[in-house]
């Protein structure tokens, strides 16, 4: 051991199950991507709620519990496919139900009473389908994905896995 104290690299997050999982990935696929870019693997596709960094590992049982707040189900429509000014790609609500941003806010409030600060801007949500696509071509029109929101979740990011750590309903 170096002494260092254990880190975890942890974000709240809507979670896919599996079926909407593959509707993610199939229309990642219907884009035409550049040679560059790099398609979010379909085990990766989700709505981040709040990226919380890097954080001491001793604080899980704290955070896991802290993060449980009121959780109103809601249907999230994913209708706009989109290539951010930064070469992001992604898939996002033309109009987010009200439940999201006050989920998001509830999130706020728990994660100033455990002492950790927001992210300063404005909440986007979106799921990340490739980075680095600048140049990509979206999909002329595709249905859109129709996500029944029934919980979020704490995600673990570890060495390039990401693992549930909790599910929140």
């Amino acid at each position: 051991m170096d002494g260092k104290p254990e880190t975890t690299r942890l974000f709240l997050a809507l979670w896919p199950d599996p079926a909407l999982r593959h509707q993610l990935t199939e229309r990642r696929d219907a884009w035409t991507w550049p040679g560059a870019a790099s398609p979010v693997h379909p085990d990766k596709l989700h709505v981040t709620l709040h990226f919380l960094g890097v954080l001491p590992s001793e604080r899980l049982p704290e955070l896991l519990e802290g993060f449980a707040v009121p959780f109103t189900p809601f249907q999230l429509v994913l209708d706009r496919a989109a290539l951010w000014h930064n070469g992001i790609a992604v898939l996002e609500p033309s109009a987010p139900p009200p439940e999201l941003p006050a989920l998001h806010q509830r999130l706020s409030g728990a994660l100033a009473a455990l002492g950790l600060a927001p992210e300063a801007r404005a909440y986007r949500p979106h799921v990340t389908l490739a980075r680095r696509a600048g140049g990509a071509v979206a999909p002329q029109a595709g249905a859109p994905v129709l996500w029944q929101a029934g919980g979020y979740a704490l995600v673990e990011s570890k060495n390039g896995v990401y693992t549930v750590l909790r599910h929140y309903a």
